[in-house]
């Protein structure tokens, strides 16, 4: 078993118990900090809090059976002031709006200091954050949104500068720079924030407000729990978000980002509240998340073809790993707003439960010639009732065109700047039990077919009273049970100790794969 410190600022660390588990740990731990007990630990990634700045600590983990497992030492980070929002007027009492005084703080918090959100419920619209500061939202603390509408800010989508050569965009919906309300926590060009603890954002949805005609604009489109525009250094750790407006966590041309031992619930039935969608973003850490939600758990994107064609900058260089996906549309997902394209994407060491699909990829024509992907990898990964665990869909049908004939068509259409195009994939060490659909779709364009879908180490087991659904959102797709692995338009297809058991019928269905390695 090896104990590693994966961050620590002032008042928190960040542990990672690697004995073997994904997730969960192995076994269950007693967590001691100098010596004294603090909390029982049974998740890879856990987190410690109440620290004091510039301390000495000795975090060490006992077995059950009183044996000592590990042991690290560190310092804690420099701080300089705290600001209780108290001190500023906030109440707490879940009656007074509490924005401008939490909005006061925040704003006179100095260089190296924290804001301190204590216990109570404190009732809020949209909260702007500054750089170089830590928020710290203690275990007994709620942020609770109000749920009129009209209260939040409004962004608008672009804004056309002076001489009418540029623009900046401060709303966006679903890929688009739309106008769209404020985030319930906002951040604009803003670096160096760690917002952490053990309370709760909660963004008090429900069929009687956000969730109500949940596509239609009224006023602007709806606000995201988080949202990041144009910010670095941006950490989260271990704070609940629940009841999402929209999309729950939304980074968006942003980099250097973390998030830890965050939790994300939301009801399996509210709609289009992704969990975490990181969109044209770089340099992306997320470990030890657990997401419970209504829609992709995480959805990886990178804007529509406006977005996509005008900036040209992907999402890269990010990494999934010891994270808990439930419920939800996709566990981990690529798209389909993704016209900037997405590369170096690693998701290892996850478990994956009751959602529709497992690893999913959507893309369509219309999606630009910068729509590539490339470099995405899947790796020791197991899954539980998932409908169908992978699936990678050229043909999906979103947007007003989405049903059209050059969308839909399964026929050969000319190579274009609207051509979008998928490189790389690698399935390795994967276990897939309770399946119900399919093993895998791969459904790739005629006149730009799949590079290579590479599958090693793969087994698929299916439930004992499948449901029966479709594999993949396109049309032509009917629903089905039982079924193996169906290839569509791929250049190369490599299985190698793949196993599939108790599918009907074939249990690999092969169309236009031009190369089999087995």
């Amino acid at each position: 078993m090896d104990l590693k410190l994966i961050m620590k600022s002032a008042r928190s660390a960040v542990i990672e118990i690697a004995d073997g588990g994904t997730y969960y740990t192995k076994e269950k731990y007693r967590v001691l900090v100098n010596d004294e007990y603090v909390k029982d630990a049974e998740t890879v990634i856990t987190s410690v809090f109440n620290l004091k700045p510039e301390t000495k600590y000795e975090i060490s983990l006992i077995k059950e059976d009183g044996t000592q497992a590990g042991k690290i030492k560190f310092t804690t980070e420099y701080e300089f002031v705290t600001l209780n929002v108290r001190d500023f007027g906030a109440k707490g009492d879940g009656k007074q709006d509490d924005t401008k005084f939490i909005q006061a703080a925040i704003l006179s918090c100095p260089k190296d200091s924290r804001v301190l959100i204590p216990k109570g419920t404190y009732k809020i619209t949209s909260l702007f954050l500054k750089s170089n500061i830590n928020l710290e939202i203690v275990k007994g603390a709620e942020l609770k949104a109000d749920t009129e509408r009209f209260a939040y800010p409004r962004f608008p989508g672009l804004i056309e500068s002076y001489d009418e050569t540029d623009e900046y965009n401060l709303g966006t919906w679903e890929g688009n720079p739309l106008p769209c309300f404020a985030g319930i926590i906002t951040g604009i060009d803003v670096k160096n924030v760690l917002i952490y603890g053990e309370g709760t954002i909660n963004g008090n949805a429900s069929r009687e407000n956000w969730w109500n005609n949940p596509k239609v604009m009224v006023g602007a489109f709806r606000p995201r729990m988080f949202f990041i525009n144009h910010c670095e250094k941006i950490t989260l750790l271990g704070v609940k978000f629940c009841n999402s407006p929209s999309w729950t966590l939304h980074p968006y041309f942003s980099n250097e980002l973390k998030f830890y031992n965050v939790v994300v619930e939301n009801p399996s039935d509210s709609p289009n509240t992704d969990g975490l969608d990181p969109e044209s973003c770089k340099d992306v850490e997320i470990a030890g998340v657990r997401f419970s939600l209504g829609d992709d758990c995480i959805a990886v994107k990178s804007g529509k073809i406006y977005m996509g064609k005008k900036h040209k900058i992907p999402s890269e260089n990010i990494h999934i790993r010891q994270c808990l996906m439930e419920n939800g549309h996709g566990a981990v997902t690529i798209g389909s707003e993704m016209a900037g394209g997405v590369k170096n994407l690693t998701v290892e060491e996850c478990l994956f439960r009751h959602t529709d699909r497992g690893l999913r990829i959507k893309t369509r024509r219309g999606r630009g010639e910068d729509a590539v992907l490339d470099k995405i990898t899947f790796k020791n990964i197991d899954m539980d009732h998932v409908m169908t665990p992978f699936v990678v869909n050229s043909f999906y049908f979103c947007d007003p065109d989405g049903r059209t004939e050059y969308v839909q068509s399964r026929g050969w259409m000319p190579v274009d700047d609207r051509t979008p195009y998928i490189k790389r994939l690698d399935f390795e060490d994967i276990h897939a039990s309770n399946c119900h659909v399919a093993a895998a779709f791969f459904d790739g364009l005629p006149e730009q077919k799949i590079e290579e879908i590479i599958m090693k180490n793969i087994s698929v087991s299916y439930a004992e009273n499948p449901k029966c659904d479709v594999p993949a959102m396109s049309a032509g797709v009917e629903p089905c049970s039982l079924k193996g692995i169906f290839a569509n338009n791929v250049k190369k297809l490599v299985l190698k100790n793949v196993d599939i058991t108790g599918q009907k019928g074939e249990a690999i269905v092969l169309s236009g794969v031009d190369e089999l390695e087995q």
